[in-house]
C-alpha cells in the first residue's frame, strides 16, 4: 500500500487541523441511548438521509447537502458497516482528500469511533491506515492531481470514500480511481461512496454529474448513465441531508446556524451551506457579478448595423473554444418580441462552438484544419459569413514549430461540398503581463454593468450578455469559475477555463474593433 511522506509544512498543518477537529469531535456524546440502550453511532433518524446514503444499493452515490448533517460520519459508517462480515484483507477501503492537511477531520471522526465500535482496531498515523481485528484495512490519502493516480494504479480498493467532493475542480481524479474500485474475492461489495457541499471549484461537474439542477433536495437517480465512449456506466444516486437532522449537533450547538452563516464569505457560500442549495452560483470568481436574470438573454437577431466577430482559444486533448461576438452601436434591439435599449459597446455572445466530448475539460483532439472547416460550415449556415471579421485568439496558436504553427493551417482554403472558400484568420490576443488579470476584471465589470440599475435609470456602460444558446462551454463553466488559490483575482488553474479565456480576449477588443461590417443573417 502507497504510503506518503508529507512535507514539514503539511506535517505542521495537518497537526494544527487534527488539535482543532479532536476539539470538535469531543463537543458530542461518544454514545447515545436509544431503546434503553447505549448505542455509540446510529444514523440520526430512522428512514433519514444518513439511512439511506449507507442502505444505497448502487455502485456510486453522493451525499450532499448543508454543513452538519454528519456526512463525514455516514461516509466511515459506509465502510464499516462491512467491517467483521467475513472478508477479511478483502475489504480494502480508501478515502480521499484533495490535501493532507485536510485529512485531519477524518481522521479525528474516525478516532472518535472505530476504537469504541471495533476494539482492537489500530490507527497507524505514519501509513494514515486503520486495521481492523478481522484483517480488514481503511486508508485514508490525498489526491491533488489526476497524475496523483498512478500511485493507486493498479490496487484494489473495493470501497473508495471522497470527502468533499466539489474540491477538486474537475472530474479526472475522481474518474481514473474508479478503475481501482475492484476485488478478486467473490461476494465483496463494491462501491463508490462521496460527500459535498454544494460550495467549491467542482460545484459545476459534480452538478452535472449527478443532475441536481432544480430539485436537489429530492433524492436523484442517473440510471446507466452513457459515457463519452458510448457505454453505459454504473448507475448513481445523489442523497440530500440537513442539518435539521442532525438533533445531537443542534443540541449540543444550538447556535450552530448562526455560526454556518457567520462563516460564509459571501450570500451564495451561506445558501450553499445552510441550505444545501446547488443552484446557488458557487466557487467563483464572478459569482458576485453573474446574474442570470440579466446576462443572459434568448437568441435574437441583432441589427444589421452591429459589429460581428469571433474569438477563440485552442485545445486538443482539452476542449478548443469559438464564440461570435454582436457588438451594439447604441441602438435598440428586439429581443423575445420586447424592444430595449443597448449601450453603444455592449456585447453579446451570440453562438459558440465548444469542442468537448461532452465530458468536463475533455477536447475532441480536432485538427486546426477541421476546426476552420467547422467555423466555416457553421457562418454559412447562419449566413453570417461574408459579414464576421477577424477577432482575438490565443497568442500561442502564432508560434511556429517546425516551420508551420496552428493559425497558418486554420488559414489555408477549405472546401465545402463544390465549393472553396478561404480559412479562418486571427488577431493575435492581448497577452502581456497582467493580461489575465485585467481581462478577468474586465469581464467582472461589464457583467455587473449589464444589470439595470435599481432606481430606474438607463445603463450607462458597456455590458457582456450571453444567449441561452451558449450552453455547453460559457453557461456551463463561466459562472462557476473558481478562483485560483494563490491568486484570487484570477481562475484556478485547474478549472476549464477555455470559455472564459476567449470570452477575455474579446472584452479587451470592445471600443478597438479594427473593420466593421452589417449583419445580415440569423444566429
Amino acid at each position: 500500500m502507497t504510503e506518503y511522506t508529507p512535507t514539514t509544512e503539511e506535517a505542521r498543518a495537518f497537526d494544527e487541523n487534527l488539535a482543532r477537529e479532536r476539539e470538535n469531535a469531543a463537543r458530542t456524546p461518544p454514545t447515545r441511548n436509544i431503546g434503553g440502550k447505549e448505542v455509540v453511532w446510529a444514523p440520526l433518524q430512522t428512514n433519514g438521509s444518513q439511512e439511506a446514503f449507507m442502505s444505497c444499493t448502487y455502485f456510486e452515490a453522493l451525499y450532499h447537502g448543508t454543513r452538519g448533517p454528519g456526512k463525514t460520519d455516514t461516509l466511515l459508517m459506509s465502510y464499516a458497516q462491512h467491517v467483521g462480515k467475513g472478508f477479511g484483507r478483502a475489504w480494502a477501503g480508501i478515502i480521499l482528500r484533495q490535501s493532507y492537511p485536510q485529512l485531519a477531520d477524518i481522521v479525528a471522526k474516525s478516532e472518535k469511533w472505530f476504537p469504541r465500535i471495533f476494539p482492537g482496531a489500530r490507527f497507524n498515523r505514519s501509513a494514515m491506515t486503520w486495521t481492523f481485528p478481522g484483517g480488514e484495512r481503511l486508508l485514508f490519502r490525498h489526491m491533488a492531481r489526476p497524475e496523483d493516480y498512478l500511485n493507486y494504479h493498479g490496487h484494489e480498493y473495493p470501497f473508495i470514500g471522497w470527502e468533499e467532493l466539489t474540491n477538486w475542480p474537475s472530474d479526472e481524479c475522481f474518474t481514473r480511481m474508479m478503475a481501482c474500485c475492484r476485488s478478486a474475492t467473490m461476494g465483496v461489495p463494491k462501491m463508490v461512496r462521496a460527500t459535498t457541499n454544494p460550495y467549491g471549484p467542482g460545484h459545476n461537474w459534480v452538478k452535472q454529474r449527478y443532475e441536481l439542477a432544480g430539485r436537489w433536495w429530492k433524492t436523484s437517480i442517473v440510471l446507466d448513465p452513457i459515457g463519452p465512449d458510448g457505454r453505459r456506466q454504473h448507475s448513481r444516486a445523489a442523497i440530500h441531508g440537513h442539518i435539521d437532522e442532525n438533533h445531537v449537533l443542534l443540541k449540543a450547538d444550538p447556535l450552530y446556524k448562526q455560526t454556518i452563516i457567520s462563516a460564509a464569505s459571501n450570500p451564495a457560500m451561506a445558501k450553499a451551506w445552510l441550505d444545501g442549495d446547488w443552484d446557488v452560483v458557487a466557487g467563483g470568481l464572478f459569482d458576485d457579478v453573474w446574474d442570470r436574470r440579466h446576462n443572459i438573454v434568448p437568441q435574437f437577431q441583432p441589427p444589421k448595423s452591429w459589429r460581428i466577430n469571433r474569438s477563440f482559444d485552442w485545445g486538443s486533448s482539452a476542449p478548443f473554444s469559438v464564440a461570435w461576438w454582436a457588438e451594439s452601436d447604441g441602438s435598440d434591439v428586439k429581443i423575445a418580441g420586447l424592444w430595449r435599449s443597448t449601450v453603444k459597446g455592449d456585447i453579446f455572445r451570440m453562438q459558440e462552438w465548444y469542442g468537448w466530448t461532452g465530458q468536463p475539460n475533455q477536447g475532441k483532439r480536432m485538427l486546426a484544419v477541421d476546426i476552420a472547416r467547422g467555423i466555416v460550415e457553421r457562418e454559412l449556415a447562419w449566413n453570417i459569413y461574408d459579414v464576421v471579421r477577424m477577432g482575438p485568439a490565443d497568442s500561442a496558436i502564432f508560434n511556429f514549430e517546425n516551420g508551420v504553427s496552428i493559425a497558418q493551417d486554420m488559414s489555408r482554403p477549405v472546401r465545402i461540398g463544390d465549393s472553396t472558400y478561404p480559412g479562418v484568420q486571427w488577431i493575435p490576443a492581448d497577452k502581456r503581463d497582467g493580461s489575465v488579470v485585467g481581462g478577468c476584471e474586465m469581464m467582472r465589470k461589464m457583467m455587473k454593468q449589464a444589470h439595470p440599475n435599481k432606481d430606474g435609470r438607463p445603463r450607462e456602460f458597456q455590458g457582456l450578455f450571453v444567449t441561452e444558446l451558449c450552453k455547453d462551454g460559457f453557461l456551463r463553466t463561466v459562472p462557476t469559475m473558481a478562483r485560483d488559490e494563490s491568486d484570487l483575482d484570477r481562475p484556478d488553474k485547474n478549472a476549464e477555463d477555455h470559455a472564459c479565456d476567449d470570452t477575455r480576449y474579446r472584452v479587451r477588443q470592445v471600443g478597438n474593433i479594427a473593420q466593421s461590417g452589417t449583419t445580415v443573417g440569423m444566429f
